[in-house]
């Protein structure tokens, strides 16, 4: 029987002269209909799946055909996603960017962002474009340490962001003279359906209407808020446009042909893959002055970080989409040593947080400055230029 992950083989693993390769996660994923049930993965402009073709294993006398149901940027979001639900049980650090000062936007649209929503993380625009206590926080201490920091350098994005160092990050937001520092991720995970018994089927149907609304006349609607909208092409509506009454959601509309979506699919199998790369990790380094004790304990806190993620958002069912609802079925966990692979066992969530919380101690034991751990959020507020960005895209339009 496998045993379950312990921090000192993490931390042997990670060491700089250490010859180990990483973790694999492998798992087999089923609907909640059950196996074969439609699955409806992720779609593309252009109403497209992601397609490919995918050696199943070495024994295969041809590649098989697999659609990608959630690639690996999505699960990094979603991975990122649960640790910010349980950022204080894990005690990670966190910024806010505060929108309460915009006014009126509209109910959909969220009144502040995460550090883990930010699209590129440590590099993200919105960062560039906060103010911390009424200054530029690019401007500030705290912020030049954020904005310069190097993976060969990359203590102070351990102390405020090490999903960072975990799932990647390019810092191309800044302009060609000034930093333009990159990191790959190190945590790859994908979900893959096999074999698609059909991809082309469409969803056909009647979107319908107890009085079938039907105008020969076109209508005149603000497009901006199509609360606005008379019958007649020359109506006096603000920045009117023409359109027909099913296009604003009136009458009976069929869905055929390509206006319909694409369908779910079956599949004969659904599988996740999902890797923590050592050679990777071996990437990043405290400071180079200081010995390879500080940077096996930075690369072991982020395994640890990626174990614990990825049971907080796959270890129990899980929802992607809509149509999209799977469980785990059956996981095998694979230590990739320098050798031989062993397997081991992640246990249960539980046990990555208590595998994180003994990486964390080790750091700090060893000198490693976790500043902005164990803090409430730092709240950040959104720069004139910024607020004035957000309110000509969301202009009131009621009163």
């Amino acid at each position: 029987m496998a045993s379950i992950v312990k921090f000192e083989h993490v931390l042997q693993g990670c060491e700089d002269d250490a010859f180990e390769n990483g973790i694999r996660i492998e798992t087999e994923l089923i609907p909640l209909g059950g196996p074969g049930s439609p699955v409806k993965p992720a779609v593309y402009a252009g109403g497209r799946y992601q397609r490919d073709r995918r050696w199943s294993c070495p024994e295969d006398s041809e590649a098989q055909h697999v659609i990608v149901v959630d690639n690996v940027p999505s699960q990094a979001n979603r991975l990122e996603e649960a640790l910010r639900r349980h950022r204080e049980s894990i005690e990670l650090p966190e910024f806010i960017l505060d929108f309460s000062e915009i006014g009126y936007l509209p109910s959909h649209l969220p009144r502040s962002l995460s550090s883990f929503q930010f699209p590129h993380r440590n590099a993200d625009a919105y960062l560039r474009d906060a103010m911390l206590n009424g200054e530029d926080f690019i401007n500030t201490d705290l912020g030049r340490k954020i904005f310069n920091a190097t993976t060969q350098n990359c203590g102070h994005l351990m102390a405020w962001f090490p999903q960072a160092l975990l799932y990647g990050f390019w810092q191309s937001h800044l302009g060609k003279k000034r930093s333009n520092s990159k990191h790959a991720r190190a945590w790859v995970s994908e979900i893959i359906g096999w074999q698609p018994a059909e991809t082309e089927t469409r969803v056909f149907g009647l979107k319908g209407d107890d009085l079938n609304l039907n105008v020969d006349d076109p209508i005149t609607i603000n497009p901006n808020d199509q609360t606005q909208w008379k019958i007649g092409k020359d109506a006096n509506i603000e920045d009117g446009r023409t359109k027909k009454l099913s296009e604003i959601g009136h009458g009976q509309v069929p869905f055929t042909g390509n206006d319909a979506s694409l369908a779910a699919i079956s599949f004969t199998r659904i599988s996740q893959t999902a890797t923590v790369s050592f050679a990777q990790l071996r990437r990043i380094r405290v400071d180079d002055q200081f010995g390879s004790k500080k940077n096996a304990a930075c690369r072991a806190i982020l395994v640890a970080l990626g174990l614990h993620a990825h049971q907080l958002a796959f270890g129990r069912g899980f929802s992607l989409r809509s149509g999209a609802d799977l469980r785990p079925h059956a996981t095998k966990c694979t230590w990739l040593g320098s050798d031989t692979d062993s397997q081991i066992d992640l246990g249960t969530a539980e046990d990555t947080l208590d595998l994180l919380q003994s990486a964390k101690r080790y750091a700090e034991s060893v000198g490693i400055t976790l500043d902005g751990w164990r803090k409430q959020p730092t709240i950040l507020k959104p720069k004139d230029n910024l607020k004035e960005a957000i309110r000509a895209t969301w202009p009131q339009t009621t009163d």
